[in-house]
């Protein structure tokens, strides 16, 4: 029996059936998801809906288990020198692209070289870290880095350097990397292929059956298709219809409860590092003064927000409590008190008696953060803050994140590691070489909190680079550099059929289906 749970005309007019040769027990999923798929060139990559494509699509030399460790992928071990700048990579026996020929150790090169060139999606994290000729292969099975000077997290960024086939990339004179190629068309390593993609809408993926890892689950999931919507009377219309598969991590409660409440789903929940922000912009006027900063948090009712509007975690600061070593012992949770607000708001030089006039951002047609900027536009109106709320489709939003003045005086971002390392959110949020994007719009731009940085990830003493990360924590906590709402828990409306989710501290990694199966006959 063929089993399909896939979207319908009545849906979204996305329905297509699986090709002639299917096997007769294959096995097809339908994921909503919030955001459209901007690219899948894997050099470019930098959100969680392109990174759930590029998980899929490609492999790295490493990958990240659910306990944050590091675990060999495409590279089958690796050996670090004693100066800590050379890394050598030995590549799996029998690892193949889709296409069926050999990963060599020439299409590593090759792709971080691509990477760095183009100096797009995660090439910033290896600015003034690794050149691209300082990449080489030693023989077809081996390749070596040498870093410009110690990064100690850099094995824990090699998850995102995705492995391209340069022999499949098609380039010309004026493509010379073949970035019109790669936008379209997957060259890569991994468990799925692409089997359509109708941008904006949605995109399906197929099973790759020769997948050099091999798929040691019975009833692997032969097609994912993402289906791009924000409604949520839609993604309830997929579930009593039996053809979800899984449900966004972004629904209501009442989409999550209403859809657990069937038989054939359950709610799935698991505790992350990924933080709900109000990023405050730093360098605009009024939000450029620490009081104005601090009125904000204290005008923001955290248990409402936190335990009726979208649940989650007590976040006392900038990072998630699962890295706990790198937290600050006794650090006390934000408090929701309009009088202390009122009284902050008054330090402020830009108090005058007339309301202050602030902008606020938000996903547009996101329902719980339109109930949020609801609720913090009530608060402040109470303390001398007249918010004008701005709501933007996320394309926008990392467009008006690349400049100070186009960026709001706060948005609501969600923002979890890139890779498993307390550096992801220090170095990418508030970094000043990380600047200019939606994952950096506190634009905190401040110079000792860059030299803390740089520091902490040149130190290989794992108690001194700790100690560097609570001294980061409480410099940011103490200025109010950004506004930490929650820890998000991940929650997720899921057939009882499907199995195989575990959160993982890497971005969009726990969306790696070929560590899924389905378990129904």
């Amino acid at each position: 029996m063929k089993r399909y749970l896939t979207s319908t005309a009545l849906a979204l007019a996305l329905t297509a059936p699986l090709p002639a040769a299917a096997q007769d027990d294959a096995v097809s999923i339908s994921v909503n998801i919030v955001q459209i798929v901007g690219t899948i060139d894997p050099s470019k990559v930098t959100d969680y809906t392109e990174y759930m494509a590029a998980v899929n699509l490609y492999d790295a030399l490493t990958a990240v288990m659910p306990d944050g460790s590091v675990q060999p992928q495409l590279a089958a071990s690796w050996e670090i020198a004693d100066d800590n700048l050379t890394y050598t990579f030995t590549l799996a026996d029998g690892a193949t692209f889709t296409d069926g020929s050999p990963v060599e150790a020439s299409d590593v090169v090759y792709s971080v070289q691509r990477l760095l060139t183009l100096n797009d999606g995660p090439a910033y994290l290896f600015a003034d870290i690794l050149e691209a000729d300082n990449v080489r292969a030693v023989d077809d099975r081996t390749v070596e880095f040498t870093l410009s000077k110690v990064f100690s997290p850099f094995l824990t960024v090699t998850p995102l350097l995705f492995v391209v086939n340069e022999e499949a990339v098609q380039v010309s004179d004026d493509d010379p990397w073949g970035e019109l190629f790669l936008a379209e068309t997957p060259a890569g390593a991994g468990p799925y292929v692409l089997k359509d993609w109708v941008r904006g809408s949605e995109m399906t993926l197929a099973r790759n059956e020769a997948y050099h890892a091999g798929w040691p689950n019975q009833r692997p999931i032969d097609e994912v298709r993402f289906i791009v919507t924000r409604d949520e009377s839609t993604v309830r219309s997929l579930a009593r219809r039996g053809e979800l598969g899984m449900s966004s991590q972004y629904q209501s409660n009442e989409t999550y409860e209403g859809i657990a409440a069937q038989d054939d789903y359950r709610l799935i929940e698991a505790a992350t590092a990924t933080g709900f922000y109000f990023k405050v912009n730093n360098q605009l006027a009024p939000t450029d003064d620490v009081h104005v900063r601090r009125a904000i948090a204290l005008a923001t009712d955290y248990d409402t927000i936190r335990n009726v509007i979208f649940p989650g975690g007590v976040m006392e600061g900038p990072l998630a409590n699962i890295f706990a070593d790198a937290v600050p012992e006794g650090v006390s949770a934000p408090v929701f008190d309009l009088e202390a607000a009122r009284a902050e708001l008054e330090k402020s030089p830009y108090f005058t008696g007339e309301p202050i006039q602030l902008v606020h951002g938000y996903v547009a047609n996101t329902a719980f953060e339109e109930e949020i900027a609801l609720l913090m536009a009530a608060n402040l109106s109470q303390i001398g803050i007249e918010l004008t709320l701005q709501p933007d489709p996320w394309n926008r939003i990392t467009e008006i994140a690349s400049s100070v003045e186009t960026t709001p005086h706060f948005n609501q971002i969600f923002y979890g590691p890139t890779y498993p390392s307390p550096d992801s959110v220090f170095y990418v949020q508030y970094h000043s070489d990380a600047a200019g994007t939606w994952a950096s719009m506190d634009w905190v731009l401040d110079d000792e909190i860059d030299e803390l940085i740089t520091q902490s990830r040149q130190e290989t003493d794992l108690d001194a680079q700790n100690a560097l990360y609570r001294e980061i924590y409480t410099r940011l906590n103490e200025d109010q550099r950004t506004i930490p709402l929650l820890a998000q828990s991940q929650r997720h409306a899921m057939h009882v059929c499907l199995e195989g989710f575990d959160w993982v501290p890497m971005q969009s990694v726990e969306f790696d289906f070929s560590r899924y199966y389905w378990t129904c006959e």
